[in-house]
């Protein structure tokens, strides 16, 4: 079979890993490097030879912090704007498209994750499956927008690479067998705040039919004044005074910064509890915070499934948690006693650490992501919500942060993730049931439980028996009103 295709820029050459046709490392734009650093990507120069696209690109430059699969360090490269294509064949199929969106908080990640490969999409949903890297930290999200029109978008350059991918997704993923107008975007984590983020920019429409946003939202964004919170103390730090003189430190040195800011402004409210560096607001690719953006009416014709896992927390509460602890963070996100007197009365039998797990869980995910589906219940849009409750069998992970990932790309064997699922069988069923949903939102637009709608608000718990339940979240849900 031929393993040659044509793009926009010039032919590639493929190959075949786990029965799947893969194109890796394809040069969506243009290297961010040299006096590029900070702005914004533009096309990516043509080649005449067939290029070779059978090794992963190499992902944005990150520190290792252990993450899913190891702690090892990463072998990055600040030229990074590469994806990668796993197609059934190169034809005319038509087929439905999925862009995965990598998380690890704006600081860490790739797309060529195992987690993350798109096979069992291919195989079993005749999907074509692209994943995809873009910049993070200062290198994606510094807002230097002060220094000139050039330099206008640097404070969510890393949601314009996403953009470009997904352009470069409409201009070639027909060559790929893939329908440009069928095309799903799809994140975990900080890749469902991007998928959130998407559906908001004004850059966005035409781009993509539907939306996978797990354990993500809207919320998390920096304001324009909390952004140059962050740019004035990242110039001191590298003793710079402007772009061009940052475009000269070296990538090691900023990626030391960026850990000195987050000690610096970790819980700070001059960041409404989101760290620096994250997409910031008060630019042509997100004008305003995404909730708002979206509340006003963006992004109302994209079909969106969302939701969150149980206990997401558990994956970043790794010590046990005082009384007194769990009632100070309480009083932080505002209306502390009423918060304490909701989770006590929810949960009789918790420990302290149990709860704090909850109360997080429901701040920084649960709630957020109900608010996206709240701010666009005034218009008439396809919103379906899901809860993942299947337990680890590994310590008090529960059904942690991350777990649900290769349960949706049915990839329970993949690296790493018997660590997260524990001791006993591989719970199939559960994988089986996830990856079929999405698959059916993916090619007709709707997972199979009725949709999330305010008289009802239906989810989708998935567990060792999934089932369909009404508001779970009605005892807690109250309580949060007017929190940010």
């Amino acid at each position: 079979m031929n393993e040659i295709v044509e793009t926009r820029q010039g032919k590639l050459q493929g190959k075949f890993k786990n029965d799947v046709m893969l194109f890796a490392g394809i040069p969506y734009a243009a290297p961010p490097v040299g006096e590029r650093r900070f702005k914004a990507p533009i096309a990516h120069a043509p080649w005449a030879d067939v290029r070779s696209a059978t090794k992963f690109g190499k992902p944005a430059p990150q520190l290792a912090t252990g993450g899913m699969t190891s702690a090892a360090p990463v072998d990055w490269d600040e030229d990074c704007l590469v994806l990668n294509v796993q197609t059934p064949a190169l034809d005319d199929g038509n087929r439905p498209v999925l862009v995965w969106i990598h998380g690890g908080g704006f600081r860490t990640g790739q797309g060529a994750i195992p987690w993350y490969d798109g096979a069992q999409f291919v195989r079993n949903g005749n999907i074509v499956v692209v994943s995809i890297n873009y910049r993070m930290g200062a290198l994606g999200f510094a807002d230097l927008s002060r220094f000139g029109g050039e330099y206008e978008t640097s404070g969510a350059n890393g949601i314009l690479d996403q953009l470009f991918a997904l352009e470069w997704v409409k201009d070639n993923i027909r060559s790929f067998g893939g329908d440009p107008e069928s095309v799903t975007i799809a994140g975990e984590s900080a890749g469902a705040f991007s998928v959130c983020s998407l559906i908001a920019s004004p850059r966005a429409p035409g781009l993509f039919k539907r939306a996978i946003s797990q354990s993500g939202s809207a919320q998390h964004a920096l304001t324009k004044d909390a952004a140059e919170l962050v740019t004035d103390s990242f110039l001191e730090l590298a003793g710079c005074k402007n772009p061009e003189e940052l475009q000269q430190v070296p990538v090691e040195e900023i990626l030391q910064h960026q850990t000195t800011l987050d000690g610096q402004f970790f819980g700070s409210d001059d960041l409404n509890h989101v760290s620096p560096f994250y997409p910031a607001v008060g630019n042509s690719v997100l004008p305003g915070l995404p909730i708002d953006l979206i509340r006003e009416g963006a992004g109302a014709n994209v079909d969106l499934l969302i939701g969150t896992n149980k206990d997401e927390s558990t994956l970043f509460i790794m010590s046990a948690v005082s009384d007194e602890k769990y009632q100070k963070d309480a009083a932080r996100f505002g209306a502390g006693s009423a918060l304490v007197e909701t989770y006590n009365g929810n949960h009789p039998d918790a420990s302290a650490t149990e709860r704090a797990v909850q109360l997080g869980t429901d701040f920084t995910f649960r709630i957020p992501s109900i608010r996206v589906c709240e701010a666009r219940s005034k218009m008439t849009c396809n919103d379906w919500m899901y809860r993942f409750d299947w337990e680890s069998r590994n310590g008090a992970l529960k059904a942690t942060h991350a777990l649900e990932i290769p349960f949706t790309f049915d990839n329970l064997g993949k690296s790493g993730v018997g660590v997260f699922l524990g001791p006993g069988d591989i719970p199939q069923n559960v994988a089986d049931k996830m990856h079929q949903c999405w698959i059916d939102f993916i090619v007709d637009g709707d997972p199979g439980w009725p949709k999330y709608e305010m008289v009802d608000r239906i989810n989708m718990r998935f567990d060792t028996e999934s089932e369909v339940v009404t508001d779970p979240d009605a005892s807690m849900r109250p309580v949060w009103e007017g929190i940010r």
